[in-house]
Order: structure tokens, then sequence, then C-alpha cells
């Protein structure tokens, strides 16, 4: 039995009243970071720019570029990459060993054009606007030089706790746990210590992570940190390289006041390095930039492709009971492959992807909360199809580039339209031809129409056969 979604409010007794309302961001053109900075930069501060003694933007760090110490048993020499034209190397920068011992084991060759654009310009300590989304390897790139510069340029004297040289702020718990995840293993030769400052998580384990040890980088969201520094917990005073990830969800989000307050507590623009990451570059995006930047090079790297011509597109209406029993039953009959199925929280997949393998089935969690190398490790095992189902968060899904990927299943609708097209855009790849298919139940509805005006199709709504909602 079909049926349209125009009618899935009447099945379900819901309205387009329950889609939240926009919230105002705040971004208005207040310059809480307009204070005039100092001398150009146009390389590291330390090494070119004067600063008055005690002053808190000196950084107490070296005044010449130190050098490192090699990684322990390890040269570059045993991670040879070949020169290929038109590609760039991580070789091809004056990376330290221990940061490029790091890349040789995640086995990163090749820069990904957001890579190569942005590492020139961070590593010169450049503020930098990046237009680019999760999953392009963004991440990596700003890491890199934020380890790098801090192995550069070490602490002259003792490190003080709850004082961070770098400060990275993401938009949600998952988004900075991946990100101090990746951080932890691009700076594991490097005695870099990494702390995540999120919501929903125990503040009393985390308050006491930050006075264990001196932190060198802190992943943050935005309430979460403001928290820590009103508990003086955080002081963000000698803060060297500021990242702001995912700015244009910051913003619609509502969190750019929050995002206002902690940057009044870093050292101002100028005194600084400001690295601002967005998908979009909206008028709103931009104002915020240049309130936190100085001279900073705009990089626009191309989106990824939305169209979804190659993608079959279905709807299963079902209820909210029977989401298990429904994927359980179509994955055995249709005995596929290569799947991914997508939730929105990383505590329901990683149930979902347990659950799944207690019945049987070949199936892996990727999420934040995975290490990077555990995720590697995950992704060959799926290529090679040891594991036929791949349970994934949308952070860590816009990562996976794995071609005859034949089925995506929305196990859960994703609130924000634009990662519904991110989703599918995992099959229906290099010329081939893909499946998309979304649970819609009485909680998540309402949220079709907007998905369909994002994705620009009509979604072809049916309620599942009887054989596929048997008891499991």
């Amino acid at each position: 039995m079909r049926i349209r979604y125009d009618f899935v409010k009447k099945i379900f007794k819901r309205s387009d009243d329950n889609v939240p309302a926009a919230t105002d961001s705040g971004a208005g053109s207040t310059n809480e970071d307009s204070s005039a900075p100092g001398e150009k930069r146009s390389q590291r501060m330390p090494k070119d720019k004067p600063v008055k003694e005690g002053s808190r933007s000196t950084k107490n760090v070296s005044a010449s570029k130190a050098k490192p110490k090699p990684a322990k048993a390890w040269s570059r020499d045993q991670f040879p990459v070949e020169p290929v034209e038109g590609k760039q190397r991580f070789h091809d920068f004056d990376l330290p060993d221990a940061v490029m011992h790091a890349i040789a084991d995640l086995n990163f060759k090749y820069c990904s054009d957001i890579q190569s654009a942005t590492l020139i310009e961070s590593l010169e300590g450049r503020d930098m606007i990046g237009k680019a989304q999760t999953g392009t390897g963004k991440t990596a790139a700003f890491l890199i030089s934020i380890i790098t510069d801090l192995l550069d340029y070490p602490l002259e004297h003792k490190a003080a706790k709850g004082v961070p040289r770098a400060l990275i702020i993401a938009p949600t718990r998952e988004l900075a746990l991946q990100i101090a995840s990746d951080a932890e293993e691009t700076g594991k030769y490097a005695d870099i210590s990494v702390v995540a400052l999120v919501g929903g998580m125990d503040y009393e384990k985390q308050r006491k992570q930050l006075a264990v040890r001196p932190v060198d980088i802190i992943v943050a969201t935005p309430g979460r940190l403001i928290d820590f520094i009103r508990s003086s917990s955080v002081d963000l005073g000698d803060v060297e390289v500021l990242v702001l990830d995912e700015a244009d969800r910051m913003l619609s989000m509502g969190f750019i006041p929050d995002v206002r307050t902690i940057i009044r507590h870093t050292p101002r623009k100028g005194d600084r390095q400001t690295l601002l990451y967005s998908a979009t570059f909206t008028d709103d995006i931009m104002n915020l930039a240049q309130q936190w930047t100085v001279d900073a090079k705009v990089i626009e790297i191309a989106p990824e492709q939305k169209s979804t011509d190659s993608v079959k597109q279905l709807v299963y209406l079902v209820s909210r009971q029977d989401k298990y029993k429904l994927l359980r039953n179509f994955m055995q009959l249709n005995q596929l492959h290569r799947v991914i199925v997508f939730g929105n929280r990383r505590d329901e997949t990683r149930r979902l992807a347990e659950r799944l393998q207690k019945d049987g089935l070949k199936a892996a969690l990727m999420s934040g909360e995975i290490a990077q190398q555990k995720r590697l490790k995950t992704l060959e095992d799926f290529r090679e199809g040891r594991i036929n189902i791949l349970v994934a968060t949308d952070v860590a899904g816009r990562g996976i580039h794995v071609d005859a990927i034949s089925h995506v299943i929305n196990y859960s609708l994703p609130e924000d339209a634009d990662d519904y097209v991110h989703r599918i855009g995992r099959t229906g790849r290099a010329g081939s031809k893909g499946t998309s298919i979304s649970f819609a139940t009485e909680d998540d509805a309402f949220l079709l129409p907007e998905i369909e005006e994002v994705a620009g199709v009509k979604m072809e709504c049916v309620y599942p056969d009887p054989n596929l909602l048997e008891p499991v």
C-alpha cells in the first residue's frame, strides 16, 4: 500500500507545528574582538613579532624555531611516497618527524584539496577562512598545523594546568569528541595533551582531566566551555591557535553569543591565529569571520555533488517499536553485502550495532567515540567484505568514501535536511546505482517535506510488507 507523505501528518497525527522555530543567532555587528591588533602577522608571532615583557600575548614561547626531537626509532625514510604530478605530499611540507610518524601510521600519503590549500597558509601562522564540509580532510589539516606549531615553538617554562595553547570549538558533542580522538592520534608521538570538554557527559570527570596535567589542546562545545571558564578551571589567555569548526552550524544552532563570550577570554585577534571553517559562506558567517580574524586568507573547496539521480529513494512508514524488526528482516531477506545504517546519536548507533552483532550480522560501529586507528581498520574490513554493515553517525559517515555501497538506511531521519543529502551521497557513486531507505515514525515524519525540498526529489512513501515486520 502506497501513501504520499502529504498524508503522513494525518496518519501519525502530527503537524508542521512540531518543527522547531529557527533560533536567533545573535550574529550582529557587535565586534567584541575589534581591538586594534598589534603588528600584522604573516608568520609565527614568536618568530617575528616583538611583544612587551610580561604581556599575556608573549605566550612564553621560544624566540627561535626549536628542533623537536625525532620520533624514537623512526625516520621518514620508512614512509616513502612517490611524487605524483598534480598531487601534494605531506612530505612536501616541513613537518616534524613526530607528526610525519603519525601521518605514516594513518597512511595519509597525499593531501586532499582542502589540506593542500590550507596547510600552506596555516603553517605560516596566517588567519584563514575555509569553506569545506566534514569528510574532506579539514580536521587533519588543522590538527597537523596545530601540533606542528606546538612542537616548533615550545614553551620556555612549565605549562600551567587548565591553560591550553590551542582551542578548537565545535557545535556538537559528537564532532568535538571525534576531533579530540583525531588529535590524540595525530599527536601521539609528540607528547601532546588533549582534553575534550563537552556537554551531556560527566562534568567532574572532565574537571579532573584538567587538574591532572597541563593541557595543550582543548576541544569543546560552547556551553560546556563557558561552564569551565566561569568556574576558573580553564584560562584561555594563552591560546595561540583558535579553530572554529562548522561555524555555519554554530550560527544556525544559536551558539554565536556563547562563541563571542569565549573569544573575549582569548588573546585579541592578531595575537592569536584564527582558523574558521564553514560549509557555507553566508553574509553572517563572513561578517563574523571579519570580526575575529586579521587579513584572513579565504579558501573555498567545491562542495560535494548533491545530485541524487543515481539513488533510488524510498520511505517506510513504520512504528517506533517495529523499526529494528524492519531493519533486521530487510537485511536478512535481501542478503545485502555493503550497507551503511545511519542514526542521529552515538548512543543510538552503539546500541544498534551491538544488537545487529548479537543477531549474527556482520556489523560495526563508526562514530566519534571510536579512535581513528580503529575507524581506519573498520573501513578496511568494510571494503574487503569482512563487515557488511556500518552503523554510523553523521559526523563519522561523511568520512566514509567506499565504492559499491548498495544501500544507505536512515534508521532515524536526520534533523538537518542537508545531512540527508550527505548520507545518501555514500551510495550511487562512481557511476553506479544505489538505494536509500528511510524509516519514518510518528516522531519524525514531519521532517520529510524539508528533506524532499533540499534533496530535490519526491519521496515514495510505503508501508512495509508484513513479512518485514515478523518478530525477531
